[in-house]
């Protein structure tokens, strides 16, 4: 059950991915040939302070996600009930502070921005923006519960298809009116929507959650609940000051044109995020349901294996993004909006690096490990900052990177992993980096050949990127295809795809599905 769900979770998420990234696309080019850059950069910048005004979540999901598994496993509908009373205050909770909050800070946001664009009812745009973010956190607790029952696909239908037409809508009211103010507000309509529809569904799918004789949890209950909350607030503030605070940092040192400028690359590393992390999060209930049922060896065991997944998927997206980001912009937004190539370069490895940890934070999310490294998220916010605002004002929009990518190299890139090998897996962490390691030498020198080869292709994105493609899968297999793990995943992936065969044969053939009469 746990491998079907996970493969109905991806494909669900990779369709669904495929027709929003067209979609997007579509909707940047119409963005900044009707508003220009200037809407873009407060577009992106406004976007990144209502992330970190989210701060005020302080790792609420993530602590919920973890509780749920085990009384889901167990059918333990009381329990469900408890935490979902507790989850549904604490996110109304949440969302009327963000909007109290958001709203209060309306004076602040200038502070923000080295000098003030040209753009009407710039306080209006940024209150839309609050109430954008403040109203999805009204329903968002039972998304969580059918997320966590591991039925991933059916939030991902209700997104995606809410996404798309949201998208259509504001297209189309862009080439209509030109109006920014009304494509923020088709926006909120559409993040009501989606939330309210989900809800419903919650409710259908879990009618038990209706009953009013609900118990609350006792102190007993709500001790480590809470424990993980403080946690997962510090990691929270870490995820949003590494991730989040760039095109901030561009807009005060640098301006809005840089921030436009990286907004179209930062839409390429997000598409490519979300469709890659679709493999990690389309199995993430099922790695907390294997954590509940099986050995530690046998976590281990799926761990590496998952690892090796990680190396494949992220080594090939970093030199495909090496090679491929620059031609894909100027086709895309114009030559005006392209980076010079070390900025590329340092893009590039901020993708790698944060890919390569999707495993680790997989599995340490689905064990609940969030207390033992919760100081790090506060030390590696420190060293971000610092870093990108110093090599920033010294380097411009390299230096802030840079900063980036100084601080997930000090802190995450060997915290991480060493919390959940020593906590996790009661084991020796060495096996680790020695396959990171030798994981990275294999990306950068097959990235080097792709992007020599590349040159050869410099007028032809079509040619450019096969030639890449082609290459750079074959460079950074060959290396692992005789491994242990990677014979565990041959095996996976052989039984994932006879499993979509059945299913696509009883499909087009339901009769074979009945019982004899």
């Amino acid at each position: 059950m746990r491998t079907k769900n996970s493969i109905i979770n991806l494909i669900t998420a990779l369709l669904g991915q495929f027709f929003g990234l067209a979609i997007s696309f579509v909707a940047r080019i119409v963005f900044i040939r009707l508003l220009g850059a200037d809407y873009l950069g407060i577009n992106s910048l406004f976007t990144n302070i209502l992330t970190m005004l989210s701060l005020v979540e302080l790792g609420v999901g993530a602590a919920m996600s973890y509780t749920l598994y085990a009384p889901l496993a167990e059918h333990n509908h009381a329990k469900i009930k408890s935490l979902m009373h507790f989850y549904r205050t604490a996110y109304r909770v949440i969302g009327a502070a963000i909007l109290a909050i958001g709203i209060l800070l309306t004076p602040v946001y200038p502070l923000f921005l080295n000098f003030t664009p040209d753009i009407p009812n710039l306080n209006l745009i940024y209150v839309l923006f609050v109430i954008n973010t403040g109203i999805s956190y009204f329903y968002s607790y039972k998304r969580t519960l059918i997320i966590c029952d591991q039925k991933k696909y059916i939030t991902t239908i209700y997104r995606y298809g809410c996404y798309f037409v949201l998208n259509i809508a504001q297209i189309v009211a862009l080439l209509l009116t030109h109006n920014y103010l009304l494509f923020l507000i088709i926006q909120i309509l559409f993040t009501l929507v989606e939330n309210i529809l989900v809800s419903q569904k919650a409710d259908r799918l879990y009618p038990y959650l209706k009953s009013r004789d609900t118990m609350k949890l006792t102190r007993a209950e709500l001790k480590p609940i809470k424990k993980n909350i403080r946690a997962m607030s510090l990691h929270k503030i870490g995820s949003i000051a590494v991730n989040s605070t760039d095109n901030i940092l561009l807009s005060k040192i640098v301006g809005l044109v840089s921030v436009a400028k990286y907004s179209n690359y930062y839409l390429i590393i997000s598409a490519i995020e979300t469709i890659t992390n679709q493999f990690f999060n389309a199995t993430l209930a099922s790695v907390g349901h294997l954590n509940a049922s099986e050995s530690k060896q046998k976590v281990e065991s799926t761990f590496n294996t998952i690892f090796l997944l990680n190396y494949l998927i992220f080594s090939n997206c970093a030199i495909l993004f090496f090679c491929l980001a620059n031609n894909i912009v100027e086709k895309w937004v114009g030559a005006d909006m392209v980076f010079e190539s070390g900025i590329i370069l340092t893009l590039t490895i901020c993708l790698y690096l944060k890919g390569m940890r999707r495993s680790v934070l997989m599995f340490r999310d689905a064990m609940g490990l969030f207390w033992h490294d919760r100081y790090k998220a506060i030390v590696e916010t420190v060293i971000n900052l610092v870093a990108s605002i110093i090599l920033g004002m010294q380097m411009g929009t390299i230096g802030i990177f840079i900063g980036t990518i100084i601080s997930t190299v000090m802190t995450s890139l060997w915290v991480e992993p060493y919390v959940l090998y020593k906590y996790g897996f009661n084991s020796k962490l060495r096996k680790y980096f020695f396959s990171f390691l030798k994981y990275t030498v294999y990306t950068i020198f097959s990235g080097v050949i792709c992007y020599c080869i590349s040159l050869n292709f410099l007028n032809n994105l079509i040619l450019r990127t096969i030639a890449v493609f082609i290459l750079s899968v074959t460079l950074t297999t060959i290396p692992v295809i005789s491994s242990p793990d990677a014979f565990k995943l041959r095996e996976i992936v052989k039984d994932i795809f006879q499993k979509i065969t059945r299913q696509i044969g009883r499909i087009q053939h339901p009769t074979l599905t009945k019982p004899p009469k």
